[in-house]
């Protein structure tokens, strides 16, 4: 198993989006009985290559064989090659599929607590945009998972709810079952399958709740189908092209987020709490500025709030960014040290596997009372953990 050189010197660190890797039975287990049948599962194909099937039809968007580098963090591009011997369960890595060794290996690397994430649950929204009710119960299927997967840890692992944002009123029935199951947050995918904005006043039932419940809602990074990737306008890129995909994966999240502002939402909602997670930290400033520059424009006049966005961000945002960013040390004294968290993204491969050693080097410069709350404090005060 790959680790750190030592153990992380400082007490109280919470990675703020860690990730496991979800047994391949999860939904046919936990899904409900009159969706079984058409359960995501994984089976081979008649080359021995592992194929997602997503509401009974192989994945369109996930390559045969690909599962396996879900668990890939800190290997070489030629570890990544689909080979029919390289399989999603025997890929995974000490600590991404079961809570006592991912509570080992927190133990190891001196962390505190982990807010858990999906991995198979980051695909499939993008599969399956039609069919409403299942998607629901896709979402609910791998919540109660994630509740069983965490209940026993101590409080040191903890769920957060998936939410489609399909259906406004199924999504703020999860919302409320999840939390009062021990989720302690929820979060949803950069697109909807309606081609709406999240903050739509169709979706108010949901932020009515996730602002009565007091848990904090993220925007997620996900595998995102072609029509709805804002970072895909090359045809000639989109086959091959994953490095430049991955370099302006933070785009949609950044899109959903600015969207939130335009629609008022911080205004209708003026409790709601909005995490951004996995799309670096560096974008804050230029964002901010320009945020709040155009709304001083005429252009403003479209937006239904009161004060500048900053302002709103200021009271009811944060950003989680990454240990590994050469600049997030400066967009935290730009931007302010109770905004932002930071996160390993463990166990994918799209990060570096130190992000100890590179969280140790990022904080060490920090004030002992900013260090803090990077490391941790943030974190624990807006999920009340």
């Amino acid at each position: 198993m790959s680790m750190q050189n030592q153990t992380f010197p400082y007490a109280g660190a919470i990675d703020a989006d860690g990730h496991i890797l979800e047994p391949p039975d999860t939904w046919e287990k936990y899904i409900d009985p009159q969706f079984r049948d058409r359960a995501l599962r994984i089976r081979p194909n008649q080359d021995g290559l592992e194929v997602v099937e997503v509401g009974g039809a192989p994945a369109r968007y996930v390559r045969p064989g690909g599962l396996a580098i879900s668990g890939a963090m800190g290997k070489k591009a030629e570890d990544l090659e689909p080979h029919p011997d390289k399989t999603y369960v025997g890929q995974a890595p000490f600590g991404s599929m079961f809570p006592h060794e991912r509570l080992e290996r927190m133990d190891q690397e001196g962390l505190e607590k982990a807010i858990i994430y999906p991995s198979l649950g980051l695909l499939w929204e993008a599969e399956n945009l039609d069919d409403l009710e299942l998607q629901a119960a896709y979402a609910r299927a791998y919540n109660r998972w994630v509740e069983d997967f965490c209940r026993d840890s101590n409080g040191r692992l903890i769920p957060i709810a998936h939410i489609s944002m399909g259906d406004p009123q199924a999504a703020a029935r999860e919302i409320e079952r999840a939390v009062k199951n021990g989720a302690k947050g929820a979060f949803f995918v950069p697109f909807t399958p309606t081609n709406k904005s999240h903050a739509h006043p169709d979706y108010d039932p949901f932020w009515a709740k996730a602002q009565e419940l007091d848990v904090p809602v993220g925007i997620h990074p996900s595998g995102e189908p072609p029509a709805k990737r804002v970072h895909q306008r090359f045809r000639d890129m989109q086959k091959w092209a994953v490095w430049h995909f991955n370099v302006h994966g933070a785009q949609g999240p950044l899109q959903a987020f600015t969207a939130l502002f335009q629609y008022g939402l911080f205004e209708r909602f003026p409790r709601v709490k909005v995490v951004v997670l996995e799309s670096g930290a560096g974008w804050a400033g230029y964002l901010l500025n320009r945020m709040d520059a155009v709304y001083d424009s005429p252009l403003g006049e479209s937006v239904p709030l009161k004060e500048k966005p900053s302002y709103y961000f200021h009271r009811q945002c944060w950003i989680s960014g990454d240990p590994d960013e050469k600049a997030f040390g400066n967009v935290v004294d730009f931007v302010g040290a109770d905004k932002f968290f930071w996160a390993s993204d463990f166990p994918h491969f799209d990060h570096p596997g130190n992000y100890m050693d590179e969280l140790k080097e990022l904080v060490e410069p920090m004030s002992a009372a900013t260090r803090q709350k990077v490391i941790g404090d943030n974190v624990a005060q807006v999920y009340g953990i």
